[in-house]
């Protein structure tokens, strides 16, 4: 894997409160990220049908985008790729002329509130996930569209031809960039249309959903590629962005879902490893070769999200760090300014374990005060309230590593993998408590880094898409593990007996 010129490429990064555009420069066998903007993101409230509906602003997210590649362009040079990656299930949908039909909903919006049950009521869960793998949860892109067919959202002519396309969110961007319309196996696999192991839009599924629900998405899905496709040129009467001597430059169909790109990057040199997607969300999971399409899996609710060059990311989602962060936007409500070191070292000096939540919990789930959540679950579960903001802190972390301990000893029982190592990437790892727990809770060495995971992986996958680069995804992960700061944990073999104690009152 050699270049023999500094190759830059231009990683979009959006993620659900913040989003950047990054150049990935790879020469001398490493990658150097700079960053060329960075905006903020979040839903906007509208009031709709029943209440109050969710949207994103993605033509502010569209602004922010170009701006963002013009800027790489001014302040780094020409770029020779580019790629995008989002957070999934989100999507717009498209009028025949190509422009917007409507508001982007997104996925916290309640209109999906009860639809899954209807859903299985005439297709049996049993069935959908024989086929999808897809862990259940409320917004995924298949109870959306639901929704969206009750709201008169997926018209058809009077020949009953689809007059909407469906583009999901990075599928969205990259289309106005190139005016081309695919949707990327990554992010397809999390709207439950996919067959897990054909990679491909399920055609039974899709029927079902006509006959059984009145969901008629024929004609409204476009064709599927696989991560690393070269969808087209930017287009540069939309963004004045080009490569090196004028050439145009190719947007690449990266692992467009965010975690499939931090799954790319994690810097393991083997197989037998686990690994925590550590940021808004925390997905905890394996990388698998074939899916795990068993009663138990279901019932055990772990996802199997297709990953890059063939991969299945096996995995369960855990809530993650937005329950630190809206805690954090409270107290700063109420008047109570910490910095982020304080808050750690805080959480640092707590005792350990005396206050344990289930972060999955649906409490914790909508915005709001979570120290009066943890509060509430701490009462339910005859357990002490935190005193302190330390305290609050250390209960998040503790029942974060809790977590995951949970989650990866579930995925390697149920698909049969042996456990090694857990890999920690994305922008929790700066939070060196939060390791060392996972350490300890699971009993595994974690190796944390790179806080960039998302950036790196789609920075690679592009220029190998590119033909900038070549190998195959070890040659990848060496090369972003060359590039990165990597920090190792080791478990405490003294506190397995207090994890163990935590877990059994938890969850027996």
């Amino acid at each position: 894997m050699t270049n023999a010129h500094p190759i830059h490429i231009g990683a979009v990064d959006l993620g659900a409160s913040s989003g950047r555009v990054m150049v990935g420069t790879i020469a001398d066998g490493r990658i150097e990220l700079t960053e060329t903007r960075r905006f903020t993101n979040g839903p906007i409230p509208l009031p709709g049908p029943g209440g109050q509906r969710l949207y994103w602003d993605v033509l502010h997210l569209w602004d922010e985008v170009r701006q963002g590649l013009l800027a790489a362009v001014r302040d780094v040079g020409p770029l020779s790729a580019v790629g995008i990656d989002t957070w999934a299930v989100d999507y717009g949908l498209l009028r025949p002329c190509g422009l917007l039909a409507g508001q982007v909903a997104s996925y916290r919006c309640e209109r999906t509130r009860g639809i899954p049950a209807e859903v299985f009521a005439a297709i049996p869960a049993q069935e959908m996930y024989a086929i999808n793998g897809l862990q259940v949860q409320d917004f995924n892109t298949v109870f959306q569209l639901v929704a969206e067919a009750r709201d008169d959202g997926l018209p058809a002519d009077s020949d009953g031809a689809a007059q909407r396309t469906l583009l999901l969110l990075p599928d969205l961007l990259t289309y106005w960039l190139t005016g081309k319309q695919v949707a990327e196996i990554t992010n397809a696999s999390t709207t439950g249309l996919v067959d897990a192991r054909e990679r491909t839009w399920s055609a039974p599924l899709l029927e079902r959903l006509h006959s059984a629900m009145d969901l008629n998405l024929d004609g409204v899905l476009p064709p599927i590629v696989e991560a690393g496709t070269v969808v087209g040129p930017v287009r540069r009467d939309v963004v004045d962005v080009f490569g090196p001597d004028g050439a145009p430059t190719p947007v690449v169909a990266v692992g467009t879902h965010d975690t499939a790109s931090a799954v790319a990057a994690v810097p393991a040199s083997g197989s037998d490893f686990a690994y925590v997607s550590c940021g808004t969300w925390s997905l905890v999971g394996l990388e698998l070769n074939t899916p795990v399409l068993t009663e138990a899996s279901r019932k055990a609710n772990f996802t199997n999200e297709l990953g890059v060059d063939g991969t299945v990311r096996y995995l369960k989602n855990v809530m993650g760090l937005w329950v630190f962060n809206e805690a954090v936007r409270t107290w700063k409500q109420q008047g109570l300014e910490l910095s982020y070191r304080e808050l750690d070292a805080a959480a640092e000096a707590a005792d350990p374990l005396r206050t344990v939540v289930d972060i999955n919990d649906p409490a914790f789930f909508a915005p709001g005060d979570m120290a009066a959540r943890i509060d509430d679950f701490a009462v339910r579960t005859g357990q002490p309230r935190p005193r302190s903001v330390g305290e609050y802190v250390r209960c998040i972390n503790d029942s974060l590593a809790l977590a995951y301990r949970r989650a990866v000893r579930e995925a390697a029982s149920l698909s049969g993998k042996q456990v090694n190592t857990l890999h920690m990437v994305g922008g929790g790892i700066r939070n060196r408590l939060l390791c060392q727990l996972a350490a300890d809770a699971t009993g595994l060495p974690v190796v944390a880094g790179p806080a960039e995971g998302t950036a790196l992986g789609n920075v690679v996958v592009a220029a190998r898409g590119a033909g900038l680069i070549d190998g195959d995804l070890a040659d990848l992960r060496r090369l972003v593990r060359d590039s990165s700061d990597i920090t190792e944990y080791t478990p405490d073999p003294a506190a397995a007996a207090g994890w163990d104690a935590a877990e059994r009152q938890l969850f027996s």
